[in-house]
């Protein structure tokens, strides 16, 4: 079925491969309808532009008439000087092209009256392909709105069997969804960015809502705020709430939580109780939290000595010692006393974190991992304990020991190449990143290896955070697909475009979002930046996503279905 085609909007009068074309637009067609970020198409000779609009701008055909401008009340003279003496332009960033393959061939002229563009998405299933742009189109090529073939032809769609696509939204000015490919997106790592209340939870939930559906990984969450599991608030609208991914995929999802009396207020009476133990704490994780707890470096040098004499035990050692005890071991092993004095106080911060037991019959974090091995998708709620010492500290301790299992079972998938070994791709999602991969801590933290192993050992991360240029350059450098909401300070907006090739074109796009619901989506998973207006996490979508039963599950269910999965696992 041939599909109505958009007049032209404006013809190319300059530009370049790096610095974008300037279109200027036709008589008919006002400035105030051009919207950065909006998605526009040059057709060229031989190749078809897509481009994203970066920059709106007015013009004059001589300086004499901005010197003397009409009226206001002088209506007539300022149609009489539009588009002829006066007109709009507009910058165009060129982000992909169709071709053919032998580059010889021309794009089909108006014939029969009806528009070149109108047979374009039988041709580029048969004879064209994408390709990056490597060069542009000539002087007065036309300039047309991108219809919805051309989406489908660039993102591809929901119902592809081929690829695990998941719409996360629709473009600025029409309703055609925009997917990310999942397969992709769980390959790197990659960060959702903004600062706070633009929404920066929700996105999360759709993309991990998404991964749950189209079975493209298994999640870790680590959910510092409880907006995940179980249903949150919505922002801005009274009592509201939205469901969380546990009503959403009940036979899916398990949520473990560091405070379980918190959680069970909250209404959530099938979440399994998670404790850690002292012996599971490694000095690496108190580097991570060391500011937390005020340690300097002399008492984690002298935390060593410890580890060396005690081994894992160190800490009960430590804090049960007294002042003798200390004095004695000192003597003997050459440590500082006032250091490890200094170290005993602060970690006897310790013993007031209700999940931290001095020892515990039940390995939590080996229950986690045979839910991971399982296929199941885990949420790590904090409750009361979503301070950052808990959050940071539980997170790290849990990840290394999880990582470490993967790359034992990596290793052996890759020495015995048998598909059946091969560890399931994992998802780690953190909020509050910066504070797990800033540039002073992330050559020490777990994190910061994740992020530069991309996926060589099946793991990879999400980062949410409101402040990506609190995070190591190196490894934004290795974040894949960045999907980012409204940022206002200019080394945040810096930090999204680092080794992003033509960021600088990008820049105004991402600074004239809206407040709410809109984001840049750029890198990995997607074959050029798009702006989209991100779909609404509301009963359509809980309808469009979820899992059949959802609606149908009591608590009760939920609680029984959980027993089932626990005891299908042995506890």
């Amino acid at each position: 079925m041939e599909e109505q085609v958009s007049s032209p909007l404006g013809s190319v009068v300059g530009g370049s491969l790096t610095e974008g074309l300037e279109i200027r637009l036709h008589p008919d067609v006002s400035v105030e309808e051009m919207r950065v970020g909006r998605f526009l198409v040059v057709k060229g000779t031989r190749s078809r532009f897509f481009c994203l609009l970066t920059d709106v701008s007015l013009g004059t055909s001589s300086n004499r008439i901005i010197s003397d401008p009409p009226s206001p009340e002088d209506d007539l003279l300022r149609d009489v000087l539009a588009g002829s003496s006066t007109y709009g332009t507009i910058e165009l960033s060129p982000m992909l092209m169709f071709t053919y393959p032998d580059g010889k061939k021309r794009l089909p002229t108006e014939e029969n009256g009806k528009s070149p563009l109108a047979s374009f998405e039988a041709q580029t299933s048969t004879e064209m392909e994408l390709l990056p742009v490597k060069t542009i189109p000539s002087h007065f090529s036309q300039v047309y709105e991108a219809s919805e073939a051309d989406f489908r032809a660039v993102f591809g769609w929901e119902d592809d069997p081929t690829r695990k696509n998941f719409s996360v939204g629709q473009p600025l000015d029409m309703d055609v969804p925009v997917c990310v490919n999942l397969e992709t997106f769980v390959e790197r790592s990659n960060g959702i960015f903004g600062k706070s209340g633009t929404g920066k939870s929700f996105l999360t939930r759709l993309l991990l809502s998404g991964i749950i559906r189209q079975q493209a990984a298994v999640n870790l969450i680590f959910d510092m705020h409880s907006e995940y599991g179980w249903e949150a608030m919505q922002e801005g609208k009274g009592v509201n709430t939205v469901k969380g991914l546990r009503q959403l995929f009940p036979g899916q999802v398990e949520i473990y939580t560091l405070d379980h009396e918190s959680t069970q207020r909250r209404g959530v009476n099938d979440a399994q109780p998670l404790f850690l133990t002292y012996d599971q704490i490694t000095i690496e994780d108190l580097r991570l939290v060391g500011q937390e707890l005020g340690l300097s470096e002399a008492a984690l040098d002298n935390a060593q000595i410890l580890y060396s004499e005690f081994g894992k035990n160190w800490i009960t050692q430590l804090i049960t010692m007294s002042n003798d005890d200390i004095q004695e071991f000192c003597e003997e092993r050459q440590g500082h006393k006032g250091s490890i004095s200094a170290l005993q106080r602060k970690l006897m911060r310790l013993e007031k974190l209700d999940y931290i037991r001095p020892a515990c019959a039940h390995n939590y974090i080996d229950q986690i991992l045979q839910s991971l091995d399982a296929g199941k998708h885990v949420v790590v709620e904090f409750g009361s304990q979503s301070n950052m010492l808990s959050y940071m500290l539980a997170t790290n301790m849990i990840t290394r020991r999880i990582h470490q299992s993967y790359v034992k079972k990596s290793e052996e998938f890759l020495q015995s190449k048998n598909p059946t070994l091969r560890p399931q791709q994992l998802v780690i999602t953190i909020e509050e990143a910066h504070r797990f991969l800033d540039s002073a801590t992330v050559q020490q933290t777990i994190f910061g290896t994740i992020a530069r192993e991309m996926r060589k050992y099946f793991v990879t991360l999400l980062v949410v955070d409101q402040r990506p240029s609190g995070i190591d350059p190196e490894v934004m450098s290795q974040v894949g697909t960045r999907v980012t909401c409204l940022l206002n300070d200019e080394k945040d907006i810096d930090a999204i475009f680092t080794g992003v090739s033509g960021g600088a074109n990008l820049r105004s796009v991402l600074a004239k979002l809206d407040s709410k619901q809109q984001a840049l989506i750029l890198g990995h998973a997607v074959p050029m930046p798009v702006v989209v207006r991100t779909r609404p996490f509301d009963h359509n979508f809980y309808t469009e996503i979820a899992d059949p039963d959802w609606q149908e599950m009591s608590d009760q269910e939920l609680f029984d279905t959980a027993e089932a999965a626990r005891s299908d696992l042995g506890f």
